[in-house]
């Protein structure tokens, strides 16, 4: 079973922010047709794209509508069949290393030196052991074959 590709007509697409984020929508769907998804995936994914292609929406609205449905497409990879793009892991855990780690290290640190001013020293930290682990996770998933090779920019 193949995916289908989008096939919204050039009207729509009239600003170069929505231009990108279409070519990258359609550079999606076409490293997914390189991948052996199962039935039920490319299913999912054809769904989205025939909601896509019946869009009546302009401008912002239908920018918008994009960036949700191919984030509904990746968080559904992501969840049943491990399936990311390229730095995926890597921006999930900065965000998670800093909080995870980052804080509550710099809140300790502040405590030690009884100056909760250097509460922040702690957020380099955690930032750093958020991108070691996602970078990790970003290259087990490109040995595995789980990667998708395009990096998310929207």
């Amino acid at each position: 079973m193949e995916i289908n590709q989008l096939n919204l007509g050039s009207d729509k697409i009239n600003n170069p922010k929505l231009n990108e984020l279409y070519s990258q929508f359609q550079e999606i769907l076409e490293k997914l047709n390189d991948k052996k998804l199962p039935s039920e995936a490319v299913q999912y994914v054809n769904n989205i794209v025939e909601q896509i292609n019946s869009t009546t929406l302009l401008d912002k609205a239908l920018l918008k509508f994009l960036k949700d449905k191919q984030n509904l497409i990746i968080k559904h990879l992501e969840k049943e069949h491990k399936i990311v793009p390229k730095s995926y892991y890597k921006k999930l855990w900065l965000a998670v290393g800093m909080t995870a780690f980052g804080l509550p290290i710099g809140v300790l640190f502040g405590l030690l030196m009884k100056n909760m001013g250097l509460m922040a020293i702690g957020l380099p930290i955690g930032l750093g052991v958020g991108a070691a682990v996602g970078s990790s996770m970003d290259k087990k998933a490109l040995e595995e074959g789980r990667q998708i090779d395009v990096e998310l920019k929207f």
